[in-house]
């Protein structure tokens, strides 16, 4: 027999619905259903959050800066900041 990995098909579901079956039994099942349906909601949910976040995220880093952002002067006497390539060009 080769165990492959992925869904369960064909029989393999028969089997394990017994093996469920079995382990909770009649009663529980239907409870065991209804808290993995609200599980499964549950999980949805935070996922769309999650995802409108992230969207909401990128949008506002792609949003252009205002171009009225006024301009800050350099303090007066302040030396400005010499390259290496600039030093060499003047050899």
């Amino acid at each position: 027999m080769i165990f492959a990995f992925g869904l369960p098909s064909g029989s393999e579901w028969f089997w394990i619905f017994v093996v469920v079956f079995l382990l909770f039994g009649a009663k529980k099942l239907p409870e065991l259903a209804r808290g993995l349906g609200k599980a499964l909601g549950e999980f949805h949910k935070a996922k769309e959050e999650f995802e409108k976040e992230v969207r909401q995220a990128a949008k506002v880093e792609t949003e252009e800066p205002s171009q009225n952002i006024p301009k800050i002067a350099s303090p007066e006497g302040t030396v400005s900041r010499i390259t290496d390539k600039e030093v060499n060009k003047g050899s």
